[in-house]
């Protein structure tokens, strides 16, 4: 019978064991089918979260490409520069003369004067048209400074000073105008397509500035705020008109007497002289081109755009 027992109870310590591994084993299949499942959910919700990751990332860079490109648009209109690269108007807010790469190109005129029609006309107008986008353009005014007091005197009397001031309000004006409802900044001043074109409608009639109904139709025609010229204009405040950024008016006598100053300045008594690069380029007086460089040739407007287009290529 003892012989018989020990297997007996070797055979219940086996049972013992396989019900206990059994037990063990059906623990640790619970643990994991509990483990497996925690590990799913977890991948589950990454993968969710990186899916929701990129839709938001794309919708992002979808919006900034969309603002980006709305405000280039934005920028296009302002400038008057077209989608398809065409230069109709030029650039509202041009570089400054200390870091243009522009050609300097200015001319010293008198607006009552029949010689800054001609040369307005015949030379510097049709460059324009060909070379506004390479040039830095400055239309400066010929006149007597007084040292003494505030008054500045015109060759041909009170109504050329009101023309000169008007030319010069013209380009000085902000742009787009201050009271744009869709413009919240200034972002610059007139573009110099616009007021050259002002500038040359008057002074086609010359004979006739200042009279109102002729400087309100070259303001419409030009797209040029006709009651923000005329406050100019007749702006007495002699105050710095260099400063863009202060509450004073924009003053038509002091952007003239600053003119005229740097005309002074120069050298330059005859209207109208043309300087290239800050040097004479020609003269129109008396009805004759007069000491035109390139041995005369530089009358032509060819000539002209050809030199400010060496010039420029040797810039940029």
């Amino acid at each position: 019978m003892e012989k018989s027992s020990a297997p007996l109870e070797r055979s219940q310590d086996d049972l013992l064991r396989t019900a206990a591994l059994s037990t063990s084993a059906g623990f640790r299949t619970r643990r994991d089918r509990t483990i497996s499942r925690i590990f799913r959910r977890v991948l589950t919700a990454v993968c969710f979260g990186l899916v929701i990751y990129i839709f938001l990332s794309r919708f992002s860079t979808s919006r900034t490409h969309t603002h980006a490109s709305s405000h280039n648009e934005e920028l296009q209109a302002v400038s008057g520069k077209r989608p398809n690269g065409d230069h109709d108007t030029e650039e509202a807010f041009p570089l400054s003369s200390a870091s243009s790469k522009r050609v300097p190109l200015e001319a010293h005129i008198m607006s009552k004067c029949p010689d800054a029609q001609d040369c307005l006309q015949q030379l510097v107008v049709p460059a324009m048209e060909r070379i506004n986008d390479k040039v830095d353009f400055i239309l400066s005014f010929i006149a007597s400074v007084s040292e003494k007091t505030s008054e500045v005197d015109c060759k041909h009397g009170p109504a050329e000073c009101i023309g000169n001031m008007l030319m010069l309000c013209a380009a000085n004006l902000p742009f787009p105008p201050k009271d744009n409802a869709e413009s919240s900044l200034t972002l610059g001043r007139t573009p110099t397509i616009r007021w050259l074109g002002f500038s040359n409608c008057l002074i086609n009639s010359y004979e006739e500035i200042p009279d109102r109904n002729l400087v309100e139709d070259c303001a419409l025609e030009h797209g040029i705020d006709f009651d923000a010229l005329n406050h100019c204009a007749s702006q007495q405040d002699d105050e710095d008109p260099s400063d863009e950024f202060g509450d004073a008016p924009l003053s038509g006598i002091a952007l003239l007497r600053e003119s005229a100053q740097r005309s002074a300045k120069l050298g330059v008594t005859t209207s109208c002289t043309v300087r290239v690069d800050n040097s004479v380029w020609c003269i129109r007086d008396g009805g004759v081109w007069k000491d035109c460089v390139k041995d005369g040739k530089a009358r032509n407007v060819s000539v002209l755009v050809d030199e400010v287009e060496r010039l420029y290529k040797e810039r940029n």
